[in-house]
This record gives structure tokens, sequence and C-alpha cells, in this order.
């Protein structure tokens, strides 16, 4: 079974695709990329990189808890950088909302991101 994640905290789709999807009686959560676009404008918050990520990360957590659960959840992140030269203030940023229990991540650079992010963020959470 799944369920569809559907919030006003987080931005929505852009295309045909959810949020995020609760999967295997709940257990499970598997979220959609994040970028750092506010929700309330629809605008990407200003600033540059880390502002980005912040907020990516903001609306990723704003999915998991429309989900049921939470960043302490999250199993495994996947990010892409539209500059892989940003790695350093994408962990500055991390380090701020994964303090313990760590999840497992993979980052990369991609040649273009949805409405020219400066990155996009994708969840999969254990409750």
């Amino acid at each position: 079974m799944k369920s569809i994640i559907n919030t006003d905290k987080a931005p929505q789709p852009i295309g045909p695709y959810s949020q995020g999807i609760v999967a295997d009686g709940g257990k499970l959560i598997f979220t959609a990329g994040q970028v750092g676009v506010n929700p309330a404008t629809g605008d990407f918050v200003a600033g540059g990189i880390k502002e980005q990520v912040q907020q990516a990360l903001e609306n990723l957590k704003a999915v998991l808890e429309a989900g049921g659960g939470s960043l302490a959840d999250v199993v495994k992140t996947t990010v892409f950088l539209k500059d892989l030269n940003d790695f350093a203030a994408l962990n500055e940023v991390f380090a701020l909302y994964f303090t313990q229990r760590q999840p497992a991540r993979s980052a990369i650079q991609a040649a273009r991101l949805p409405k020219d992010a400066l990155v996009e963020i994708e969840a999969i959470a254990v409750v």
C-alpha cells in the first residue's frame, strides 16, 4: 500500500509527481527532490547555495512531517548540486540539520536542475 503526501508547507510539484509517498504501511517515506523555493512565494530564497540548501532541507522536513516522519528518520539522501565546488557549503548546512545519526548520502553535480536551482535534495526515511 502507498499514500501520497501533499502539504502546502513545501512547494507544489511542477509536473506529474507527488511531493512524497508513504509506503509499506507507513514505515517508508520517499520524497521528491526539494529545491530552495519558498513555498509561500514560489520564488527561490535570497542568497546563494547555503540559503538554498537550508530552504530545500526545510521543504524536505515539511514533506517528511506531512507523511508522519521527521529528518531524524532519514536513512538516505541524494543531493544534486549545480556546482560540486559547493560541496563544503552543503556540508556546513547539513551539519546543522543532521546532528546525530547522519543519513547515508550521495552528492553529484548535475548539468541542470529544475528552475535552474543550485541544489536539489531527495530522501528516503524509515519511520
